[in-house]
């Protein structure tokens, strides 16, 4: 039987899949602030509510710490929580218990418990929020063992992930890119799931490879076309998993370009470019390369409110087009 797909935003396939997961499995319920009559700070989760009462989409008190903890601690009873951040930031308030009980449990009890918790993380900058708003922090759980860590790129990739994410044993944080949520895509109907672990290439190539994440995956496509008029052909690797990251893909594509450049909106110190790029240079990869990896991330500073100077701070367009030319050039 065929799947009718339709066009949903990028929110709209978010709720779905929570409607979905919520009506295929009662132990499925959401928390957050501001989730429940309001909708959600970003209107994610809308009539869920009305959908399916107060008792399974649970407004929170202002306490990111307090809700994670009961988010943990009812997966650790055999509950699926879904936990959302207002904003990705505020994940800061509440490490206690992502990264010393949600990650550890597992491991501390010797495989005896597992903690099936989903965290939803609204994440990047655009929308002038300011630095304590604006902040893309997946570097920092994707450094912890006992998370999985996935940002992904477009609405059909959101709903599958978010579906894989609720019924996977571990806990999975899952950052969304606020400037994503309105944009449109083909979506599937009804229930699947896409991969966690698992790299897509967006777009074949035979001159140099793109990884990016999340938003900069469309930017890096966006670039991938200018420069194809200009000879310049690229593939575009959307990794869509932090953690576990799909290191092979990467390897495969490098020794096909020979030339890789890493773009993510993260501060470029120690953001996810760097273990990408160490993945190709502890590979046999590392002597497909002609020329030296590149890493294009944001700014060493917080995230301004100046939209010029938001702007400024994270890689755009102009920004890798500029970057990609010189590395397939020789000029890096």
């Amino acid at each position: 039987m065929d799947v009718a797909v339709r066009e949903l935003s990028y929110a709209q396939a978010i709720q779905e899949a929570m409607a979905i997961a919520m009506e295929q499995d009662e132990r499925v319920f959401l928390m957050g602030e501001d989730i429940g009559v309001y909708g959600g700070a970003f209107q994610v989760t809308g009539d869920l509510v009305e959908r399916f009462g107060s008792e399974r989409v649970m407004d929170t008190p202002i306490s990111e710490l307090g809700g994670a903890g009961v988010a943990v601690g009812a997966a650790l009873t055999g509950l699926r929580p879904i936990f959302e951040f207002q904003f990705s930031d505020f994940a800061t308030l509440a490490m206690e218990q992502i990264v010393n009980q949600a990650a550890k449990m597992r491991f501390m009890l010797g495989g005896e418990v597992s903690v099936p918790v989903v965290m939803r993380f609204p994440a990047g900058s655009g929308t002038g929020a300011a630095a304590q708003h604006s902040q893309s922090l997946e570097a920092w759980l994707g450094h912890v063992p006992g998370l999985k860590v996935i940002q992904p790129a477009t609405p059909h990739d959101v709903k599958g992930m978010l579906l894989a994410a609720v019924a996977d044993p571990d806990p999975v944080m899952i950052f969304e890119h606020k400037l994503l949520y309105k944009m449109k895509g083909p979506v599937p109907e009804g229930h699947y799931t896409v991969p966690i672990g698992k790299a897509d290439v967006r777009r074949q190539g035979r001159d140099l490879t793109i990884v990016a994440t999340s938003i900069m995956v469309h930017k890096a496509l966006e670039a991938a076309a200018a420069l194809q008029a200009e000879g310049i052909d690229i593939e575009v690797i959307d990794l869509r998993t932090v953690r576990p990251m799909d290191k092979q893909t990467i390897i495969d594509s490098v020794k096909k370009t020979s030339r890789l450049l890493c773009v993510y909106e993260a501060v470029k110190t120690l953001g996810i470019g760097a273990e990408v790029s160490a993945a190709v240079a502890e590979s046999d990869a590392f002597d497909y390369l002609d020329a030296p990896i590149v890493r294009l991330g944001g700014a060493e500073i917080p995230i301004p409110y100046n939209p010029e100077l938001e702007k400024a701070t994270v890689p755009q367009v102009p920004d890798i087009v500029a970057a990609a030319r010189d590395l397939a050039k020789g000029k890096r």
